[in-house]
């Protein structure tokens, strides 16, 4: 059940980031679960084999590499689903930004209402 939560909070914190940043599109909260779900796996299975690849360019770059990382990700599940639209690298930079500050808020309400 819990799961089930945090997926739906990760898709309205990607309906949340469209309010936001203009150059972020998703058509519909169907197509924000999907892309919250494509989002999940992608991070859950591309992203710990970009990290190690790229740990070279990482470390001389103190990590701020894994910003380039993080937004090719989001830019790349923009390019797969067909409801939602990353116009670019840079957004697809700040809008994986801006998805994880509101994504981390809504899960410590979650946490904290636990509690």
């Amino acid at each position: 059940m819990r799961l089930i939560l945090l997926w739906i909070l990760n898709a309205v914190a990607l309906l949340a980031v469209t309010y936001l940043l203009p150059s972020i599109q998703v058509a519909s909260f169907g197509s924000a679960l999907l892309a919250a779900l494509l989002l999940g796996l992608v991070n859950t299975l591309l992203r710990p084999v970009l990290l190690l690849l790229t740990l070279p360019v990482t470390l001389l770059t103190l990590g701020l590499f894994i910003f380039v990382i993080n937004g090719l990700m989001f830019w790349l599940a923009g390019s797969m689903i067909e409801g939602f639209v990353v116009s670019g690298f840079w957004p697809g930079v700040f809008g994986s930004m801006l998805y994880s500050v509101v994504s981390w808020a809504l899960t410590s309400l979650l946490v904290s209402g636990k509690n």
